[in-house]
């Protein structure tokens, strides 16, 4: 369900929205998908600084789990 909503936009924001707008229906479609997009950027963002957190915690094992492994390699 979409519900109509007015928001105020810079002249130069409404510019720049028109030259890319030809992908679009219109303005609305525009909008909402940028709102789409930035929202999946956010989730992704969070992710990545989840993922990092984990990596940083566990870094003293992965390290020690990778010289191992390298004791293995043959010499060339």
């Amino acid at each position: 369900m979409k519900v109509k909503t007015s928001v105020a936009l810079s002249d130069n924001l409404l510019a720049a929205m028109a030259r890319c707008t030809g992908l679009f229906h219109n303005r609305s479609d525009f909008l909402e998908a940028a709102a789409w997009a930035y929202l999946r950027q956010i989730a992704r963002d969070e992710r990545g600084v989840r993922d990092l957190e984990i990596i940083n915690r566990r870094a003293d094992k992965l390290n020690e789990e990778a010289a191992d492994v390298l004791d293995y390699q043959v010499q060339l």
